[in-house]
Formats: structure tokens, C-alpha cells, sequence
């Protein structure tokens, strides 16, 4: 039986602003991309739905970036350089950054305080002179024809708006912009199962001499907790790690599922209402146990984000999509503009499963193609982050910040370049591209020496 339905009325909806670049989405992705096309002298707007950038990162609690570096032969490497290396270095002036730290005696991680990541970022696109709309929903697009888009339609506090751009950058991570311009995309995996969701939170009031190294022991005595029939966890792999000072720690602790166990959908409003009220709850019971760790006695819980963490929902299908097997096998591409050091990272059921490429035989990362950024069908779009043209494998690797970052900074040099050249994105020179990007100090793979330090 078809739902029930009401007619709006047609109304004339009022222009907000014209710009040559449009970027919505104020993730690792949106930041870099933004900062990137107004940095080449693009009149550029970034569009972000809360109040503050650094998408999961802040929004959802995150507080540590992964991908930032790769284990190249037995040897850490960060190959996420360029914009990422402006941001992460405004971020170590406030005293934000913590130094790397080693996950899985594998791969290199770095956590970052949240308020210092939004002030940093809220520096750097001032310093590019970037136009910022905070507040403000993606709702639609108005299309020229089915393969360019005019423009964007946003909700805010004003009413609706319209933003009329030249080329448009989906960083929405959903690929929101995408999928209203018509472009293809794909959900999930073969079956339509999406990576599980968490709820992060972060404790205060640890105790780090009695704590030591809790990440270590905090696994089995989980195992004796849900022995002993006391405690039960959502998931195995849980995350608990310290933060820039060491009384406060972050909590990778939940697992969000629908009634039959598959994950919530981030793109169905009812499962992110009961996702919200359960990861919640699901942090409580966590802490609950935590209390019972050497060092978390007398801990409390300091911060539960803005919302729950989404880690995968559409993929945007673009000229290629990358692998898993592209992941693991550390694959260079000709129109390569970046690198991913990320394994795999599944969020299946009850667990977390890491796969890495070979180490130490293996160089540790794969190129990241920019046909990957360019989507079917729409002429003036272009997308970045979790949602560019990935396989569900691919993605659960390449999703992460580091990754992001880089492709964002190419979207935005890529804009740039295709406005100069009064062309479409597709058609830019993947050559000028790759130069514009390496003198701009980021890393890109190909014969480029690689970076040192962490």
C-alpha cells in the first residue's frame, strides 16, 4: 500500500551565494578539498551541517587519525602529507596532537584533541580565505540537464537556500549530492550489508600509573567478564587508548545493529534514531566494566559525541573502484593523486577484522586513482572521502582520515584545474594534476621519493 503523501507548493527559493567551487561536507575530505580549489583562487564555499569541521573525526568522536601513515617495508613512514601536514601542525601548535602510536604492532595511529582539530581547521580555511556555511542540511539539487547540476539546495535556520556553482565536491560522506544529481552508487556488499556503526565516548579521571598499558589487558579480561556471566559486549576488539593527556582515554567499545543483526543504515533516520538511544546505552554498559580496570575506578565519562560514528553508506561509482585487492596488493595506477597506508578494516558482526598487505615484504600502501574521484554521469561533480567510487572492501580501508585527506586535496587542485582550463573535471590533464600537487607538497606515489619522518 503506498504511503501517504503531501504537495508542497511550488515557491521561489532564494540564492544564497554563486561560487566557482561548492564543497559540502566539512570532513577530513571537504576540509582539503576546500582549502585546496580556494587555495588556486577559486571563490569556494564549504558547506557543513553542525557547527564546527573535522566530520567523524569530531562529530562523532573519533579523536585519532588512521592512514596518515604506512608501514613501508618494516618502517614507518607518513604518506599523507600536503594540506594534512598544514592541518596536523596547527593542530600540534594548540598542543592538540599526541605523537603516533603503534595499533597491532603493525601500523601507525595518531589521536588528536577535538576541540583543538576544530579550532585548527577552523584556521587553516581562514587562511585560504575560504566562505563557510555552517548550519546548513544538503536537501536537493536543481539540474541544467541530467549531467550538470546548477545548483544546491540547502535547509537552514534562514529556510531553504539555493548555491549555484560551477563544479560541485560531494564530501557528505553519504554521497548525498551524488545520489540527487543521479549519479550511480552502490550500498554495501554483495548482500547490501554496510560496515557496523559505534558509538565513541571518552573517559576522565584515569589513573595512567595504575592503568599502564590497559589496551593490552582490557581484551581478556573481557573474555573473563563475559565468562563469568557479569558483562557482555557487542563486539570483540575493543579500542581503549589514551588521549593528549593521559588521564583521558578514547572508548571504541559498541556495535550498532538493527533487530536482525545487520548494521544500522545511516541513511534511514528511524535506524539512526534507535542507533543514537542504543549506542548510548551500549556506552554506559562499557563503562560500567571499565570501572572494574586497575587505573578506571574512579574514571567518568567526560564526552559522548554528537552522533553516532557512520563508517560506511553509499559508494558513489566513478571511472574505477577501488579494491580490497587493490588494498593488499598495494597497486599503483598511472592517474594516481595519493596514497592509502590503511589495511582493511571490516566491521562485521561481533568483530573488527584487520588485514594488512604483506609486511615487511610489501612497500605497505596503495596509489589511489583520481578516476575514483569522478563520478558516472554528472559532467561538474566530483567526490571525496567514504563515499568516492569504492568497493566495500576497498572502502573499508581507504574511508579513513588519512585517505580523506588526500583525496580531497586532489578534488580541490582538480577543480581548480578544470575551471583554468574551461573543461570538466574529467577531461583535466592527469599530468598537470600530478605536478600541481607534488610541488604542493603532497605525496602521491608513482617514483616520488618518499616522505620522512612521522
Amino acid at each position: 500500500m503506498p504511503s501517504k503523501t503531501i504537495e508542497e507548493p511550488a515557491r521561489e527559493i532564494p540564492l544564497y551565494g554563486e561560487y566557482e567551487v561548492v564543497v559540502l561536507g566539512g570532513g577530513p575530505a571537504g576540509i582539503a578539498a576546500a582549502a585546496a580549489a580556494a587555495r588556486a583562487g577559486c571563490r569556494t564555499l564549504l558547506i557543513e551541517r553542525y557547527g564546527f569541521l573535522g566530520g567523524m573525526g569530531t562529530a562523532a568522536g573519533v579523536t585519532n587519525f588512521c592512514g596518515l601513515h604506512a608501514n613501508v617495508h618494516g618502517e614507518m613512514h607518513r604518506v599523507v602529507q600536503g594540506i594534512a601536514s598544514e592541518l596536523l601542525g596547527r593542530i600540534d601548535h594548540l598542543g592538540g596532537l599526541n605523537a603516533p602510536h603503534l595499533i597491532l604492532g603493525k601500523i601507525f595511529a595518531q589521536a588528536y584533541d577535538t576541540a583543538a582539530y576544530k579550532i585548527a581547521a577552523d584556521d587553516l580555511l581562514a587562511a585560504y580565505k575560504v566562505d563557510i556555511l555552517f548550519h546548513a542540511l544538503g536537501a536537493s539539487v536543481v539540474m541544467h540537464d541530467d549531467k550538470r547540476i546548477n545548483a544546491l539546495m540547502v535547509e537552514t535556520k534562514a529556510g531553504r537556500q539555493a548555491i549555484a556553482a560551477d563544479i560541485f565536491i560531494d564530501c557528505s560522506g553519504d554521497g548525498d549530492l551524488a545520489a540527487w544529481a543521479g549519479a550511480p552508487f552502490e550500498v554495501g556488499d554483495d548482500e547490501g550489508h554496510m560496515l557496523y556503526p559505534s558509538m565513541m565516548f571518552r573517559l576522565n579521571g584515569v589513573d595512567p600509573d595504575r592503568a599502564g598499558e590497559a589496551w593490552r589487558t582490557i581484551p581478556e579480561l573481557m573474555e573473563k567478564a563475559e565468562a563469568a556471566g557479569t558483562h557482555r559486549f557487542p563486539r570483540k576488539a575493543a579500542i581503549v587508548r589514551p588521549q593528549r593527556h593521559s588521564i583521558e582515554w578514547r572508548v571504541n567499545f559498541t556495535q550498532l545493529a538493527r533487530s536482525d543483526g545487520t548494521a544500522i543504515s545511516g541513511l534511514d533516520p528511524d535506524d539512526m534514531t534507535r542507533g543514537e538511544i542504543d549506542g548510548r546505552r551500549q556506552a554506559v554498559a562499557a563503562f560500567e566494566f571499565l570501572r572494574t580496570v586497575p587505573g578506571f575506578e574512579n574514571s567518568y565519562i567526560v564526552d559522548l559525541p554528537p552522533q553516532l560514528g557512520i563508517r560506511e553508506t553509499r559508494r558513489i561509482v566513478g571511472g574505477y573502484m577501488l579494491s580490497g585487492e587493490d588494498v593488499l596488493g598495494c597497486v599503483s595506477f598511472e592517474d594516481s593523486i595519493g596514497v592509502n597506508g590503511w589495511p582493511l578494516e571490516q566491521h562485521v558482526a561481533g568483530n573488527v577484522i584487520f588485514k594488512f598487505p604483506p609486511i615487511p615484504q610489501s612497500r605497505g600502501f596503495n596509489e589511489l586513482p583520481y578516476r575514483m574521484l569522478v563520478p558516472k554521469g554528472v559532467d561538474n561533480l566530483l567526490t571525496a572521502g567514504r563515499c568516492a567510487s569504492m568497493t566495500h572492501d576497498g572502502q573499508s580501508a581507504a574511508r579513513v582520515s588519512g585517505a580523506c585527506f588526500a583525496m580531497g586535496e586532489a578534488v580541490g587542485s582538480a577543480a581548480a584545474l578544470a575551471l583554468s582550463g574551461n573543461t570538466i573535471p574529467r577531461d583535466i590533464g592527469i599530468e598537470k594534476l600530478q605536478q600541481a600537487l607534488q610541488a604542493q607538497g603532497a605525496f602521491i606515489g608513482r617514483d616520488q621519493k618518499m616522505p620522512q619522518g612521522l
